[in-house]
């Protein structure tokens, strides 16, 4: 029996699925399991696969936004009547448009007819006559007189035109944009077209043909369009506060250099480890705003910014206060797979209640992170970098690295986001704390 292919509902707060890809087109069969088309979310792209075998007999919608559980394509028998399916559709404005008989054009009043090269002009002997003395080839003048006939109206406008459409140029710049090639009317200058006006038209002409310039155009993805809506609405929304310290890593990196025998510890592991302790410590950081309440609570999912060639994800680390630092690190390393290879679930890059972005690796010393909505904070993590510090009146190499914490001021004062940071501080330069 035919029936509908609807946008699947990937996760509790899908509304709608951008149609990235069709894999079958209308008349090809189906099996069980196939991939027939690709869906993009606001966070990830899904491959949908067909929930019955048949034959793709209608697609609806080619491409686009589509809401949830709404009608995309007809799948049934090679023979079987479809029409009720596809009035349904109509119904629901689901199916493509009908093509509907154009529209009659109106009709204009005829435009002034042009005598093709060669061909018989008509126009009276006294017309031509004006025509040759004003030196104009009358084959060129628009007629408007009786069945496209020029009449001397005619042939003085068209003269009265090129005398004001002719630029005025010095004979000497005339004689060499003769010789170079060049149409004075292209060159652009109030006044008396001079010798130098030309030269510098014909070299930038000449440069530009060098150049190459060239301009592509392609629309954004529906990864970018979310990132660039919800960046704008995070800007919009939340009253961003930036704070930035400095830090001494050479205790963290000397555990990282401990544990490397065992396991492979990232700094972004270690971090998201610290946080999972200092942000029950202040949960203000670990909240969000929901109408008029402020949501606090006792646990932390941290989001760990993952860069893709074409946006930002993040998954979450879930109960991440409740995981050992061996598990936080296998768990951020399949994470950050499966974000590269599009194999996130709805569920791994949802309900985030902190986010941390590293692009330390990338050289930077400080920057600004956009908080990830609803959260209301997100720490930035910089560069390390060997920096001449002052320790007991003596100056010595220290590994210096800088936080970046972008709070909400709706919800985090100065003073306890300063707090925090000062927690996170303490944590990164004496790790041995975490075991209290």
């Amino acid at each position: 029996m035919a029936k509908f292919l609807v946008m699947p509902k990937l996760g509790l707060t899908m509304t709608e699925g951008n149609i990235a890809n069709w894999r079958k087109a209308e008349g090809d069969s189906v099996a069980m399991g196939e991939i027939i088309f690709d869906v993009e979310t606001d966070k990830i792209t899904k491959e949908f696969e067909s929930p019955g075998e048949g034959i793709i007999r209608k697609i609806l919608v080619e491409e686009g936004t589509v809401e949830v559980l709404k009608p995309i394509a007809i799948i049934g028998k090679a023979d079987e009547d479809i029409s009720g399916l596809l009035a349904e559709a109509e119904k629901t404005g689901d199916s493509p448009a009908a093509e509907k008989p154009a529209a009659e054009a109106p009709k204009l009043a005829a435009a002034p007819t042009q005598p093709a090269a060669g061909g018989r002009v008509k126009a009276s002997a006294r017309t031509k006559k004006i025509a040759a003395d004003l030196n104009i080839d009358i084959s060129q003048v628009p007629g408007t007189g009786p069945d496209g006939a020029i009449t001397e109206k005619d042939v003085t406008a068209f003269a009265e035109n090129a005398k004001t459409a002719a630029p005025k140029m010095s004979p000497t710049a005339g004689v060499i944009a003769a010789g170079l090639g060049i149409d004075p009317g292209q060159i652009n200058k109030d006044g008396r077209i001079m010798k130098a006006d030309v030269l510098a038209f014909k070299q930038n002409a000449d440069f530009l043909k060098f150049a190459d310039p060239q301009e592509t155009t392609k629309p954004m993805s529906a990864m970018r369009k979310i990132i660039a809506s919800r960046m704008s609405a995070s800007q919009e929304t939340s009253a961003t506060v930036n704070y930035n310290q400095r830090v001494d890593t050479t205790a963290m990196k000397q555990l990282r250099e401990e544990l490397k025998s065992t396991t492979k510890i990232t700094y972004t592991d270690i971090l998201v480890k610290i946080l999972s302790r200092a942000l029950l410590e202040f949960p203000l950081l670990n909240s969000s705003i929901v109408g008029t309440d402020i949501v606090t609570r006792n646990y932390v999912h941290i989001g760990v910014a993952v860069a893709l060639p074409d946006g930002l994800i993040v998954p979450v680390v879930k109960f991440a206060n409740k995981k050992d630092l061996g598990a936080i690190s296998s768990e951020i390393k399949s994470l950050a797979e499966k974000a590269r290879t599009n194999e996130l679930e709805t569920d791994e890059i949802t309900g985030g209640t902190f986010t941390i972005t590293n692009i330390g690796m990338l050289g930077m010393e400080s920057f600004t992170p956009i908080i990830n909505q609803p959260e209301v904070a997100i720490l930035g993590i910089n560069t390390i970098m060997d920096t001449p510090m002052v320790v007991d009146g003596q100056v010595v190499i220290k590994p210096m690295m800088n936080l970046s914490l972008t709070a909400d001021h709706r919800v985090v004062d100065g003073s306890v986001a300063a707090q925090f940071v000062a927690r996170l501080k303490e944590l990164i330069e004496k790790p041995g704390l975490l075991l209290l």
